[in-house]
């Protein structure tokens, strides 16, 4: 190796060999080998790797949260949180959605189609409505990349800055995923066009008609 090392690699022997090495066979015995191009990558899995995906990504919080917690105390809020927590879960799970992750009083959760999703996000305010709680949610289309079970990527942050121009029980949408409704049966209204915290040009943003 360019350091010094020095390694011998005999018969049945399985070796990584880096970048920067000279190599030669002792003796006369051929040399037979099979090789791997990328095996530091070998039997790794998707999320290990980083794996892009088309997928619907969809955030929910509850409205008024801090508001909330400081009027019932850590100890009520904790028991509310929790039933609000199960609730989502099965509208997510109900429409073949893939929990990411939950953090505070809001979900980010996957889908495979944008109709699933978005139906997910209208069951998810009257699921909770009997707890008293509000919930609002943003949804957006886009590749996503998947590292070690969480999502990344410009389009989780569209997705979220969606979600933050939600109002109580409102289901917004961006144009990209309004494109991808058409023949769903699902019926959609105009919000506008916003520009959107960090990312560049005003985007159409659509609200789901109950």
């Amino acid at each position: 190796m360019d350091d010094g090392t020095k390694l011998v690699i005999g018969a049945g022997d399985a070796y990584e060999i880096p970048p920067g090495h000279d190599a030669w066979v002792p003796g006369d015995e051929p040399w037979d080998s099979v090789e791997f191009s990328s095996a530091h990558a070998f039997g790794l899995s998707p999320d290990e790797l980083g794996e892009r995906v088309l997928a619907t990504i969809l955030f929910s919080d509850i409205v008024d949260s801090t508001a909330l917690l400081e009027r019932l105390g850590d100890h009520a809020w904790a028991g509310l949180l929790h039933e609000h927590n199960v609730r989502i879960r099965a509208a997510i799970d109900r429409f073949r959605g893939r929990e990411i992750g939950s953090a505070g009083d809001g979900f980010l959760a996957l889908f495979d189609g944008a109709a699933r999703a978005v139906r997910a996000a209208a069951a998810m305010d009257p699921a909770v409505a009997d707890l008293g709680l509000r919930v609002r949610v943003g949804i957006h289309t886009s590749e996503v990349e998947i590292v070690g079970g969480q999502a990344r990527g410009v389009g989780v942050h569209a997705a979220a800055r969606v979600a933050s121009l939600a109002g109580p029980g409102d289901v917004l949408v961006s144009g990209t995923t309004r494109d991808l409704l058409d023949g769903s049966g699902l019926s959609l209204e105009s919000r506008g066009e916003h520009e959107l915290k960090g990312l560049s040009g005003a985007r159409p943003i659509f609200a789901l008609r109950r």
